[in-house]
Formats: structure tokens, sequence, C-alpha cells
């Protein structure tokens, strides 16, 4: 079986659309969408990335085409080699990228969590849903165009509402990034804080 640090190399030559992608870690290339079941399979198969480590994305921006790109990070377990694959979705208004849940069932969940938090669809997914926020929240988290400290939105689960007595959620979690102060050393007892501290600071406000 080749050497993983072939693969790059082994990739240009059997699908001539994939190019070299500046990396300051490890080695990277850009794949075509439409290629990554074969490319990906070619990996597993030929090359012993026998492990997808995770599947994640990049919003560039409003404006920016194309827009999102979602991104690959393959582990071979008995060379300890990376790879790391990105693919940019044709559409910016409906991105999409073929899934490959097919060659590892563990990307069921990653893709998933994509889907939710930037909103770009698997095609051939086989339950493709929300994993984190509930099935109508209108939004995507991990987009640019969503505020750090996130928006209002009405709670669905009666249960909840009745429990917490919040009627209401801004996002699924206050937003970052984190930072101490200057000087300060010890993060047990100076724990960092959201720079966007809004949504906390209205919920300390009384009624």
């Amino acid at each position: 079986m080749p050497a993983p640090a072939d693969a790059p190399t082994a990739l240009k030559a059997r699908f001539p659309q994939v190019t070299d992608r500046a990396s300051l870690d490890h080695p990277a290339v850009n794949v075509p969408a439409a290629d990554l079941p074969a490319v990906l399979k070619y990996l597993r198969d030929e090359f012993a990335f026998d492990m997808l480590a995770d599947v994640t994305a990049i919003d560039w921006a409003e404006g920016v085409s194309p827009r999102f790109t979602v991104v690959y990070h393959l582990l071979s377990t008995t060379s300890h080699a990376y790879l790391r694959l990105a693919a940019n979705c044709a559409s910016d208004a409906a991105p999409e990228v073929p899934s490959v849940v097919s060659l590892w069932p563990g990307a069921n969940w990653h893709e998933r969590e994509v889907y939710d938090m930037f909103g770009i669809k698997f095609a051939g997914h086989p339950d493709l849903r929300r994993i984190l926020m509930w099935d109508e929240y209108p939004h995507f988290p991990l987009r640019k165009e969503f505020p750090l400290a996130g928006i209002e939105t009405p709670l669905p689960d009666a249960a909840v509402v009745a429990e917490t007595g919040a009627k209401a959620i801004a996002a699924p979690m206050m937003g970052g990034p984190f930072v101490a102060a200057p000087g300060e050393i010890n993060l047990t007892e100076a724990e960092p804080r959201a720079k966007d501290e809004s949504w906390s600071e209205r919920r300390e406000k009384p009624e």
C-alpha cells in the first residue's frame, strides 16, 4: 500500500481537478465537491486514511463567492498521518456537498452538525436534521451574519419554558471569543469572559 505521505501527489495525478492548498500544519488539497466521494474512497482504500476525524465548514462572509467551504480531516491510524481536504459549495444561496456517510458511518453526526450550524446540506445523507438546535430554529449560529450575542428566538418546548421560566433564547451559548484580562495567569481564579456580554447584561437587569 502506498505511503500516506504520497497521497497528495497521487491524488493530483488521478483527479486532475485536485489542487494543493496552503497549510501551516498538515498536507492539504482542494477538491471539487462533486469528486468528494470518489476522492475520499480512494484515500481510505489506497492510502489507509481509515478515520474521518472531523468535518467542519468555513463561512467566508456574505459577498464572498464561493461563500462556503466544507473541510474534512482524515487520519491514518497506522501511520498517524493527517490530510486535510477542502471543497467549495457551488451555490452560496443553497450550499450543498455530497454526503460521505456511506464511506464512514461516523460522518452522520459530523454532517448534521455542519448542517445545523452553517445550513450546508449533504446530499444523500440518511437522516439530515438538526442535531443541537430544534428543527424549527430559523438561524444558523456559525454563519458570519449571526451576532455573537445571538438572536432572541421563542422556545418551542412548553416544558422547557415551565421549568426555566425563560420564554426565549438568544443563542445556543453566549458568544465568544473568550478572553482573560492582561496579566491574568491563573485562569482557575480568573475565568475568561466573552467579549460580547450584552446577552448576560440584559438578563442581569431586573424586570
